[in-house]
């Protein structure tokens, strides 16, 4: 029987753990060869096998995605995988309870952008283009309700977080204007998760990862077409399949 997903290939940054492990594992479900990246390479690997003993076709790396150079290095070392069809960029950090504004040390602050906002730019810079060239491929960021400007990520604190999300949500509205929102072929969108019980969200959190990544798969296997002949809409920010304001 053929998967939804099937011949697909899906890359996720952040993908050893939390909410992209569980993106990977749903999306390696319904076919997709999935291509885990993570900081540490052993922890990446035995994520990779764990999904591997379940039948899906995985793949764990490391990477350090602060660095343009190393997630370049490390598109060209996956070869035809380096091509995806569908990217994730799900890695991310929280910033130190502490980190209001005008208390945030330099260090805290590059630390977190390197990661939040470098990260998604350096992934989408690396593996976008190629989607665009196919004219074909699902560019999915994961955001946050703390990023957002119509609620919680203008109530102060936590700075260095809430704008790197904040400009998560810029970026990709950007480029899905620049992939004139689907009419390329590449649709671009960014979704908020929502308090899952993972490494930073913690175990009291209200969801499951698997509930936080859902909509990530959601977006990932939409067509980019309605059988009508209209395009979806695309370049939002989504939350649970519905669009929530930035």
């Amino acid at each position: 029987m053929t998967s939804v997903m099937d011949g697909k290939t899906a890359v996720i940054t952040g993908g050893s753990r939390g909410i992209g492990f569980a993106a990977a594992r749903a999306m390696g479900l319904l076919g997709a060869t999935v291509v885990l990246i993570g900081q540490d390479p052993h922890r990446a690997a035995d994520a990779a096998k764990l999904l591997q003993d379940e039948g899906i076709d995985a793949v764990g790396v490391a990477c350090d995605i602060a660095s343009h150079r190393a997630v370049a290095s490390l598109a060209e070392g996956l070869g035809p995988l380096g091509e995806p069809d569908i990217l994730v960029a799900a890695a991310g950090v929280m910033s130190e309870r502490a980190s209001k504004t005008l208390r945030t040390t330099d260090t805290e602050w590059h630390r977190v952008m390197s990661v939040n906002l470098d990260g998604v730019f350096n992934a989408v810079s690396v593996f976008g283009p190629g989607m665009a060239e196919r004219r074909s491929g699902r560019i999915i960021t994961v955001s946050a309700c703390l990023g957002r400007f119509s609620g919680p990520g203008t109530s102060g604190g936590l700075a260095p977080y809430r704008v790197s999300k904040a400009a998560v949500n810029a970026l990709t509205k950007n480029l899905a204007a620049e992939m004139q929102f689907g009419r390329r072929g590449v649709l671009v969108d960014a979704m908020c998760p929502n308090h899952c019980r993972t490494d930073m969200g913690g175990p009291q959190a209200p969801r499951s990862a698997d509930q936080g990544a859902e909509t990530i798969v959601w977006l990932a296997s939409r067509e980019a077409l309605r059988p009508d002949g209209t395009s979806v809409p695309t370049g939002l920010l989504w939350e649970d399949r519905m669009v929530i304001d930035w």
